[in-house]
This record gives structure tokens, C-alpha cells and sequence, in this order.
């Protein structure tokens, strides 16, 4: 029996923009951390060999650093690698791989396929037929040349690539770096091991994506997996296991907002988040005035226990009440303040009417605060 681990999509140099600086920095060491496992993972299964199915990295610019502690962190394994460039880190002829090889970086048990040719892996018994891009969109399909590549008998025929299988993947993404459908059977494949779809999925019963080992977006589509496959032997179905491998888990959280008792359910939602959680906040409806601070505390709470947290609140409209505005204390042109943020919260600026509204509260509250505390009388010396 042969045993591989499929994986792919590592995406090592990540930036994570969307996040704050201390934050994305640990979303991308986390990729690094991730490839570690994936190492760990290969040794105590004792796979034959790793297939890494194209986007190694996140582009062609990365660091020299981040090349080196890349390999550092495939160390723990130290059987075949087997790596084929993808859409991201493509093998133009001056790209990642030529700086990697400039650098000597790369372990003499990891093999690169920057060509369409066979891997021969003797001692495994397998013969890998990648299909590296050799740049970042192709709308031919790269995979034809599996079926007249002729192999030694008795060996495994294992095909990589990196792309999208036709009319099985959303339509969005059926145009570049096209895959035909049923390669694995024409092309008398006993497993065909695919990259860029970030989830993992089967496709037939000889061909699967594995996904991102850590997911990296807000998408439910079963990622941060690696899949370990047995192989008999030539012409036997694979078997397939999927193995948890991502360390964060990334959440959508949507919350309407409509009575009271909807700020109560939201608080519990976000106190329920933990520090593993990467957590999109949408929130939508209405609240007063009184609600929207709740909800304003429970997410700066939540930004604290978790590793990552982006609220939008631009469908939020604050409606403050008639308690409300009594008890901001505020009249005269004040009062023509906040009924004027009222009303443009509708408008096109109603997302700075909002904050706007809400800034002036946290000051009207806070005047009133220290009026109060002014206005307490004195203990007088000695008084307990």
C-alpha cells in the first residue's frame, strides 16, 4: 500500500490587509505553523510521500526570509515533497522557484515539477504526472498530457494541478486554468490530487481537492484539512480521509436587530466567540440608543477574546428614543444636532450620521456624568 497526504493552497506570505497590523501578522505566521503539522502529520501517518498541489505561495515577491522559513518548516518530514507551482507563485522564468533554487533552499528530498514531465519516485512505486502553471491564467488545459504519458508497469499513476475541473465548480471560476472533467479515468489516473479551490471536495472517486490547510476566508467550504489517501495499488479505488489540520476557525456572524431582547441574544453570541475564532460581524435592523452602547461594549470585548474580529454595523440604523434624548440633556442647538444625525441616517452619509450620533451620546454621557459628580456634596473632614 502507498500512502500520500494531499494538500495544497498554503498561500506562505499572506498579508491579511483587511486586519490590523498585530493581528495579520499572526493570521500569516499561522500558515507556517500549519505547514509544521502538515509535516508532523506525514511523519505519524508514514505517508510516502506529500503532494503540495500549487500555491505554495501567495506571490512571486515574497521574501527571501519567507522563502528559507518555508523549508525550515517542512522539516519534520523527511520523505518526498512533491510541489507543482500554481496561479499565485507560477513558474515564469524568473519567479519564487529560481530565487528558491538561487538560495539553496530547497531540501534535496523536495521535488519541484516545473515542467510537464513524469516524477519517477522508484521506491515509492509512483510515477507523478504534474501540470505546473507556467503562468498565471492559461485557457488551455493543462492536464491533457496525462493520457499519452506512458509509464513503467506496476507503478502508481498519480496526476497533480492546479486549476478549476469544468462544469463542477461554481461558473465563476470555470474559465482560467481549466481542468476537463473525468481526467482521472481518461488519463487512467489512480489519483488525481488538484489545488485552488480552497475547500475540501471530491469530484469523482479518483479525484478530490484538498483545500487550504488554514482557512483564509469567510467562506463555508470545508477547509483547513489535509487529505491522507491509500492506494492499493494500480487500478485500486483510492481511500480518502480527511485530517483536521487549520488552527483558527473564520465565522460570519449575522445579527438583526429589531426589539430589546435582539441586543441580549447579539451579547451572548459575541461573549460566546473564543480566542480561535476569526469572526466576520454583520449586524443589521435597528436599536436605540441605550442598545447600541450595549452592543458597542460586547464588541470591543469580543475583539479582545478573539484572534480577529471586523464588525460592520453600516446596516444599523440608531434610532435613539424620546428617553433617550431626554436623558442626553441636550437643547438649543444641540437638540437641532442630534434630530438633524436622525434624520440622515437614511441618506447616503448614514453611516457618519451614525457615528456621529453615537459620538456625541458617549459625550452628552459624559458631561452628565461629571455634572452629577460635581453637583455631589462634599464629605466633610473625618466623615466616613
Amino acid at each position: 500500500m502507498v500512502r500520500v497526504l494531499h494538500t495544497s493552497d498554503w498561500q506562505i506570505g499572506k498579508l491579511f490587509g483587511q486586519f490590523d497590523a498585530d493581528d495579520a501578522a499572526i493570521l500569516a505566521d499561522a500558515r507556517f505553523q500549519v505547514v509544521e503539522r502538515l509535516a508532523d502529520a506525514a511523519a505519524a501517518h508514514r505517508v510516502d510521500m506529500v503532494l503540495v498541489a500549487g500555491d505554495v505561495f501567495d506571490a512571486q515577491t515574497v521574501t527571501d526570509r519567507t522563502v528559507h522559513r518555508l523549508f525550515n518548516a517542512m522539516g519534520g518530514y523527511g520523505g518526498p515533497w512533491v510541489l507543482i507551482p500554481g496561479n499565485h507563485d507560477a513558474a515564469l522564468s524568473e519567479s519564487v522557484w529560481t530565487r528558491a533554487a538561487r538560495l539553496n533552499a530547497i531540501p534535496r528530498h523536495v521535488h519541484v515539477c516545473l515542467a510537464p514531465q513524469p516524477l519517477v519516485l522508484r521506491e515509492q512505486g509512483v510515477a507523478i504526472l504534474p501540470a505546473p502553471l507556467t503562468q498565471r491564467n492559461t485557457y488551455t488545459d493543462l492536464t491533457e498530457w496525462f493520457a499519452g504519458a506512458d509509464t513503467a508497469p506496476g507503478l502508481l499513476r498519480i496526476g497533480m494541478a492546479h486549476g478549476s475541473v469544468q462544469g463542477i465548480l461554481a461558473e465563476d471560476i470555470d474559465s482560467p486554468n481549466p481542468i476537463g472533467t473525468g481526467r482521472a479515468r481518461q488519463a487512467r489516473l489512480d489519483y488525481l490530487a488538484l489545488g485552488d479551490w480552497h475547500g475540501s471536495r471530491q469530484i469523482d472517486d479518483r479525484t478530490w481537492y484538498s483545500g487550504t490547510p488554514e482557512t483564509d476566508r469567510f467562506r463555508g467550504n470545508t477547509s483547513g484539512q489535509a487529505l491522507l489517501v491509500e492506494l492499493e495499488g494500480p487500478g485500486a479505488a483510492p481511500a480518502v480521509t480527511p485530517l483536521a489540520t487549520g488552527a483558527y476557525r473564520w465565522r460570519t456572524e449575522s445579527l438583526r436587530m429589531q426589539v430589546p431582547s435582539d441586543i441580549e441574544h447579539a451579547v451572548l453570541r459575541l461573549e460566546s466567540l473564543g480566542a480561535k475564532d476569526v469572526v466576520q460581524l454583520d449586524c443589521a435592523g435597528q436599536v436605540d440608543l441605550d442598545g447600541y452602547r450595549r452592543l458597542q461594549r460586547a464588541i470591543g470585548q469580543a475583539r479582545g477574546a478573539t484572534r480577529a474580529l471586523l464588525a460592520d454595523l453600516s446596516a444599523l440604523t440608531l434610532r435613539p428614543t424620546d428617553h433617550d434624548i431626554e436623558g442626553l440633556q441636550a437643547d438649543g442647538y444641540l437638540g437641532e444636532v442630534i434630530a438633524a444625525l436622525r434624520g440622515r441616517q437614511d441618506g447616503p452619509d448614514s453611516q457618519i450620521a451614525r457615528d456621529a450620533l453615537a459620538l456625541l451620546a458617549g459625550i452628552l454621557d459624559r458631561r452628565a456624568g461629571l455634572q452629577d459628580a460635581a453637583a455631589q456634596p462634599v464629605p466633610a473632614e473625618g466623615t466616613p
